[in-house]
């Protein structure tokens, strides 16, 4: 019998910069997976506690403006710190769901000191343990102003129902090694996470799928103008700024032939499950595997440093 998975995308809209209300919203989404049984379930880049849309609102790259120093500090306080235990009631969920996680969030990071954002990639196995953190290699554009760039430490692979899973956060998908750091791990389901919007992956999830002769899930998040939190500073400002739908979405599936097993859903909230056949992947790997049959070590071969990076090492010799 062929090997299969459920794979549930949450495309939902945070409570947006409301860490413990967006959790609430990010378990009643396990919940429902489950009732739909599932395996797995996808939820958008930083979906916890949200994107930093305010950048693009008030002049984000403005030296010393209040605006956008007020919202960074608030943005911070809302972030996740895993050191604390801000993710084990997730973690408790997944068990007792026996549901796997790939969660986009935002990490204030200890071993950085504390105060630095990073925008992370967390996957969380059916046993409710955090098997990998992946901090975006490379923030995009105005994304720089408020998240620092992470490592390699979480470039790796899981395994799932007989599938090898590895994610990445929204343009990394595009980086040409880091995908193929993955696709030597083994990975034959790749998982997209974005902030939303159809555009960033009505072309790249077929091109990835059919590159990689893999499924390829895109799960993106919807931000309209009404997802604006009352509490959030300088709300009036952004509101005035703000179109009414600043991410609509596009969540899809394409299989390992790259053509649509789910098209991009567009402007709707929901958890939307789809079973996916392995024997798909063996099957399109039979003329093309690109880090397999296809590949030529002997001529180009990437390596990879997956070490956790910080700015202090400490030796003790107290004895």
């Amino acid at each position: 019998m062929s090997q299969s998975i459920t794979v549930a995308m949450a495309q939902l809209a945070p409570i947006w910069l409301n860490k413990s209300a967006t959790l609430k919203k990010a378990k009643d989404a396990m919940i429902e997976a489950a009732n739909q049984q599932a395996q797995l379930i996808v939820f958008g880049e930083g979906f916890l506690p949200g994107y930093p849309f305010w950048l693009a609102l008030t002049q984000g790259a403005k030296w010393e403006l209040p605006v956008n120093k007020s919202l960074h500090a608030h943005y911070t306080k809302q972030s996740v710190q895993i050191e604390a235990g801000d993710l084990e009631e997730i973690c408790a969920l997944a068990k007792e769901l026996k549901l796997a996680v790939y969660l986009g969030l935002i990490e204030r990071a200890k071993n950085r000191g504390g105060h630095s954002l990073y925008c992370s990639l967390v996957y969380i196995n059916e046993k409710g343990l955090i098997n990998s953190v992946h901090r975006k290699l490379q923030p995009t554009y105005d994304e720089r102003l408020t998240w620092a760039p992470g490592d390699g430490h979480g470039l790796k692979v899981h395994e799932l129902n007989g599938f090898t899973l590895g994610g990445l956060n929204c343009w990394e998908n595009w980086m040409p090694l880091p995908r193929a750091a993955l696709y030597a791990q083994g990975e034959n389901l790749h998982v997209a996470v974005w902030p939303g919007g159809d555009h960033n992956t009505k072309d790249i999830t077929r091109f990835v799928a059919r590159e990689s002769r893999s499924f390829m899930v895109s799960v993106s998040s919807l931000m309209r103008k009404t997802d604006f939190s009352a509490d959030t500073p300088y709300i009036e400002e952004l509101l005035g700024n703000a179109p009414d739908i600043l991410a609509n979405g596009g969540s899809a599936i394409a299989g390992p032939n790259g053509e649509w097993l789910v098209p991009p859903i567009i402007e709707k909230e929901g958890v939307f499950c789809h079973t996916l056949e392995l024997d798909r992947v063996y099957e399109e790997r039979q003329n093309f595997d690109p880090v397999g049959h296809y590949a030529r070590p002997d001529v180009t071969q990437l390596s990879i440093n997956r070490e956790r990076q910080t700015t202090l090492k400490i030796e003790d010799n107290d004895k």
